[in-house]
């Protein structure tokens, strides 16, 4: 498996990335889409009980590419840059955890994949629309700072004309 290099980020952590990207258009997908059906509906309650599933991908899959980036990944070239990443890995881990702690404190079972994961704090129905709102508020956010690193690879491609955006393509000729 390549390591990263100057001119090309190896394939494990390009298909970390664009997994991820996968993964978190999936969790996005599964709330956005369960307005659509009446409250209660199993559609609703499955499309629900996905976004709480995935979203905790999220959070084994930043686990995954932390680790790999420890060894793999080069720094990020300037500040901004590295202002950015900060700001999606503090995303990435964060709102999985936010959604963990609503469950536990709405008193509910945390679903993932067959398991029941353990509340991580006891139920209190206050605490837990506290930390739904603060949820909600960051998903917004979220939509934002996936655009803004969407922009800035467009930016160095267009027109700093670099080769930051083609680092990251999966499948880039030679």
């Amino acid at each position: 498996m390549p390591s990263n290099r100057e001119e090309r980020y190896g394939s494990m952590s390009i298909a970390l990335h664009w997994l991820m990207l996968l993964l978190i258009a999936a969790v996005y997908a599964c709330i956005e889409l369960r307005v659509n059906f009446p409250k209660g509906s199993e559609t609703r309650e499955a499309l629900k009980h996905w976004h709480f599933m995935l979203g905790l991908g999220v959070l084994l899959l930043v686990a995954v590419r932390l680790g790999v980036n420890l060894y793999r990944r080069p720094k990020a070239p300037n500040l901004p840059a590295r202002l950015g990443h900060a700001a999606l890995y503090l995303f990435m881990i964060g709102m999985p955890i936010a959604g963990w702690l609503v469950l536990s404190a709405e008193g509910k079972p945390v679903p993932f994949f067959g398991l029941e994961l353990p509340p991580l704090i006891a139920p209190d129905a206050a605490l837990g629309k506290s930390i739904e709102e603060l949820h909600e508020t960051v998903g917004t956010i979220g939509y934002w700072l996936i655009g803004l690193h969407a922009a800035a690879a467009l930016l160095h491609h267009y027109v700093l004309r670099d080769d930051t955006l083609r680092r990251m393509l999966p499948l880039r000729r030679t």
